[in-house]
This record gives C-alpha cells, sequence and structure tokens, in this order.
C-alpha cells in the first residue's frame, strides 16, 4: 500500500512540471512590530513605547518580531489562533479573560509570531515595551498598605497593581515612586486629586492608557455610574 501511494506522488509531480520545489517557496516575511497590520505605536519616550494592538474579527496581524521586554494588558477579549514560527497554531478553547496582564522577557528570548481573531469580536491588547536595557533604575515602590491595590505583577523590571472603584469609591493616597502607565480596562468618570492642583475629572474608555511621572501622591475618585478598573505600572 505504501509504494502504491509513493507511485501516485510521483506520478503527480511528473504532471506538475510547472511547479516549484519547496526551496523556490517564497520566504515568509518577518515585520518590525511597529509596521504590522492593526498594531499602532501610540506613544514613544526615553523609557516606554505604548502599542496599542486591535484585530478585528477574522483577521490576521501577520509574522512579526518582538525583542524587547514588553508588558500587554488584554481590555477586549477575543478567541485567537497563535503560531510562533516554526511551530504548531495554538487556539485556546476559551477566550483570555479582559484585565489579564502578560511580562514577556522578549530581550533575552526574542519572540516571532503571527496571530489570528477567529472570534466574531476585535481583540484588544494595549502595552508597552520597556526602552532602556538596565534593571534597577528605580526606586521601589510599595502600595501593600493601600487595600485598594492589589499588587498583580512584580519582577525586576516592572511592577503592577489593579485598581477596581465601584461608583462612589475612593482610593487612599498613593505616592508614586518610579514613572509608569496607566492602561484603562474599565471606563469610567475618575476624579485625580494631587496636592498643588485642582481636581482633574477624566471620562475613560477601555484601552485609554495615560504616562505618570514620579514622586507623585494622588488620590482617584469614582464619580460615574460604572464600576472603574485600572492597571498601573510602575517601571523599575
Amino acid at each position: 500500500m505504501k509504494s502504491f501511494f509513493s507511485i501516485i506522488l510521483v506520478a503527480v509531480a511528473l504532471a506538475l512540471p510547472q511547479a516549484g520545489s519547496a526551496q523556490d517557496a517564497a520566504p515568509i516575511q518577518v515585520l518590525p512590530v511597529e509596521k504590522t497590520p492593526f498594531h499602532v505605536i501610540a506613544f514613544v519616550n526615553e523609557y516606554v513605547r505604548m502599542l496599542n494592538a486591535e484585530i478585528p474579527a477574522g483577521r490576521v496581524a501577520p509574522y512579526h518580531k518582538h525583542s524587547t521586554d514588553s508588558v500587554f494588558v488584554i481590555v477586549e477579549s477575543a478567541k485567537v489562533r497563535a503560531q510562533e514560527m516554526g511551530g504548531e497554531a495554538v487556539e485556546r478553547e476559551n477566550p483570555t479573560p479582559s484585565g489579564t496582564i502578560s511580562y514577556l522577557g522578549y530581550s533575552k528570548k526574542p519572540g516571532i509570531h503571527q496571530v489570528t481573531n477567529v472570534d466574531s469580536t476585535p481583540f484588544h491588547v494595549v502595552g508597552f515595551e520597556i526602552m532602556y536595557p538596565e534593571a534597577g533604575r528605580f526606586a521601589q515602590s510599595s502600595r501593600e498598605e493601600v487595600s485598594a491595590y492589589k499588587l498583580v505583577l512584580d519582577n525586576e523590571r516592572v511592577r503592577a497593581w489593579r485598581l477596581v472603584l465601584d461608583p462612589g469609591h475612593s482610593a487612599p493616597p498613593i505616592t508614586q515612586k518610579a514613572p509608569g502607565v496607566r492602561i484603562v480596562v474599565k471606563g469610567g468618570t475618575l476624579v485625580e486629586s494631587e496636592v498643588g492642583y485642582p481636581n482633574h475629572e477624566m471620562v475613560l474608555k477601555s484601552g485609554d492608557f495615560i504616562w505618570q511621572e514620579q514622586d507623585v501622591t494622588r488620590t482617584l475618585r469614582n464619580v460615574g455610574t460604572a464600576q472603574i478598573e485600572l492597571v498601573e505600572f510602575e517601571l523599575r
């Protein structure tokens, strides 16, 4: 039986002399992340490069390379199929929940992959690349004494806290010792109070982000009608 199938394959090959060999196949193009479809560089400074990636339903972000330590937050979940270069495609049975945080140490092990949205809703991720190579650049902050902030990520490059505020609720003051980023998972109307400045009222949407300077003490209050969820990062 094996010989029979071998003969069939040879016959097909001879009948199609115009077909190129596997060695003649066009190489797969690998794009830099900033040139990849559906990936938008939204903000850059000396510390971070913000990446806003929103893949529409049924579309694919083709192979692209990450080589900088990166943090990502899923702000709109969808079922996706991911495939590393040279590997098998992996599709999760259930979408990864919104608010999920990932840290990837791409500076030590770069990654090349493509992502396909196989769902009927957009897949939206907001994150940032850490643009300086050395760890331990900034003082370590702690918010554990403020119960509203829940530590969700802590490594040599970045710390992160999740803050969930119901309508009418406030988070006690904290002092941010290192620069960082706030990413909005669930939006609403937020008032930020900082000593020496008038109250700053903001209408936030899922996927919004805010660059935050170091050595700032602030209090947050939800003055809207919807629950607000934030993830706040401080660099290290």
